[in-house]
């Protein structure tokens, strides 16, 4: 009868554990953030005990849910008011610009030199030169932007020379406007909607992703209501 209990428990578990994942959704472990992180494994170590769990199986049943649900609810937020995600999710941080190392910034995101040279080969770039900026993002990755005549279909061989692309800023995110961002790059309401109007957007409502260069190219991506 014990055997069968815990058979029962167990299969209870891995069935919750299923529900759970399903319930928040599920991303490759080099796209969590440092909350997921540590989310999963709360929830899988409470997963395991509730297999072995055969007098109260309901407590940490009921903390699966628990901290499924939070973790749901913190998404949602985050998703709903953009400027909570820097607080939950972190930002990013730049590491090297326009061949300038930023030590405070790799103490910051708590990497010493060689993990970054390591970070940088692992993408292919064994020269810091061929780099034009670097960006150590929330999720742990690192983002490299290359110098234009180093890119891949190589330019330079051609004798071509390409203007240095320049960084996006988002000035729109989820149909909000991110005024901090639109100030940072010297902009204002008024040129963001005039802009908008040339492209006839009425309103940022129905804008899900616009960013901008210093270049001031400003690239819009509407709300699209149809699945695929």
């Amino acid at each position: 009868m014990e055997f069968l209990t815990l058979c029962l428990t167990a299969l209870g578990s891995f069935g919750t554990l299923f529900l759970v994942a399903k319930f928040v959704g599920h991303k490759q472990i080099a796209q969590l953030d440092f909350f997921d992180y540590i989310t999963g494994i709360t929830i899988g170590s409470i997963a395991a005990e509730m297999a072995t769990e055969l007098e109260e199986p309901w407590k940490p049943f009921t903390a699966m849910l628990l901290y499924g649900g939070v973790t749901l609810l913190l998404s949602i937020v985050s998703n709903k008011f953009p400027r909570l995600r820097k607080y939950l999710n972190g930002t990013p941080t730049i590491l090297m610009d326009r061949g300038k190392l930023y030590r405070e910034n790799l103490k910051k995101a708590k990497l010493d030199l060689s993990e970054f040279m390591v970070m940088c080969r692992q993408q292919g770039y064994f020269d810091l030169t061929s780099i034009q900026t670097a960006i150590f993002e929330y999720n742990g990755k690192l983002t490299i932007l290359p110098v234009s005549d180093q890119r891949p279909a190589t330019p330079k061989d051609m004798d071509l020379a390409p203007e240095q692309e320049l960084l996006f800023t988002e000035l729109i995110m989820d149909g909000r406007i991110l005024e901090d961002n639109l100030k940072r790059m010297g902009l204002d309401l008024v040129w963001l909607d005039k802009q908008l109007r040339q492209r006839h957007i009425h309103s940022e409502k129905d804008v899900f992703l616009a960013v901008c260069d210093r270049n001031l190219k400003f690239v819009v991506y509407k709300m699209e209501h149809d699945k695929l």
